[in-house]
């Protein structure tokens, strides 16, 4: 049986054993001792190994945060030359120019559009990589016995596969994925600052919550990525300010007919979603 390891037991590296014990056997690694133990007692991975003992699987994933990830690809030294490694990152661009050159070959990049605002083992659902895309970057640089890993198992999960350059999924996933969780903790924050806590508690509806979901998912994870991918969050932010800008001006000069345009065009999207 292929052996699979998974570098982090939270939400992502959790799912992830789930979804594949059975077909795999499923080794892990993680340096929080509470994950350990949870992820044992859920049943997450088969057994639990050291740093150096996950590094000798056949598959290896590395489910961690971004800069962990850089870390950990800097400081591998028991590969062998058929292993291939998956990273689950959120960003792409960074992680990829600092894989190793004796390494590039083994490296798969790969960005799962999925997940939660819950964090740990304890969030871990089987079914979370199922009917969700799944973006492979830089594919012309990796061997061809990884690029099979790599489609095996994602076809497995049942994701739908992408495929693009790394520099072209960062500038996506600042509009997608990484501004709305800017905006997110920004709106949270904002209404601590206005409301007490009572308030907030009894009449936050719905649009509050949806918009707030975000604000709950874990800052460290975030903080690197937001790092890792400043300059086109950014870019997305400076773009953000001037439609909110504009909406403000519009309803300033009582030009309710044009808010409501932009309302229109903003319906749109979800035409397409």
């Amino acid at each position: 049986m292929v052996t699979v390891g998974i570098i982090g037991l939270g939400l992502m590296g959790g799912s992830l054993g789930l979804a594949l014990k059975g077909k795999y056997r499923v080794v892990g690694y993680d340096r929080n001792e509470k994950h350990v133990v949870e992820a044992l007692e859920i049943g997450i991975v088969d057994e639990v190994v050291s740093f150096e003992e996950v590094q000798k699987v056949d598959i290896l994933f590395l489910a961690i945060p971004v800069e962990g990830i850089i870390s950990a690809i800097e400081s591998f030294s028991n590969l062998g030359k058929e292993t291939t490694i998956i990273d689950l990152g959120s960003t792409k661009e960074k992680i990829v120019e600092k894989v190793p050159a004796e390494i590039r070959e083994n490296f798969i990049p790969a960005h799962p559009m999925a997940g939660t605002e819950k964090s740990g083992p304890t969030a871990s659902i089987k079914e979370l990589y199922r009917d969700r895309v799944v973006v492979l970057c830089d594919l012309e640089k990796s061997g061809e016995k990884q690029k099979k890993d790599a489609f095996e198992i994602f076809n497995f999960l049942e994701m739908r596969i992408v495929e693009m350059n790394s520099k072209e999924h960062d500038k996506h996933t600042a509009w997608i994925s990484h501004l709305p969780h800017l905006i997110s903790f920004s709106l949270a924050n904002s209404v601590m600052a206005q409301e007490n806590r009572e308030s907030i508690l009894n009449l936050s509806a719905g649009g509050f919550r949806d918009m707030s979901r975000l604000a709950k998912s874990s800052p460290n994870m975030w903080r690197d990525i937001f790092y890792q991918n400043r300059e086109n969050l950014l870019e997305s932010v400076e773009l953000f300010q001037k439609e909110l800008n504009h909406m403000k001006i519009l309803l300033q000069n009582l030009e309710m007919d044009r808010v409501k345009e932009r309302m229109v065009s903003a319906n749109r999207l979800h035409d397409i979603l």
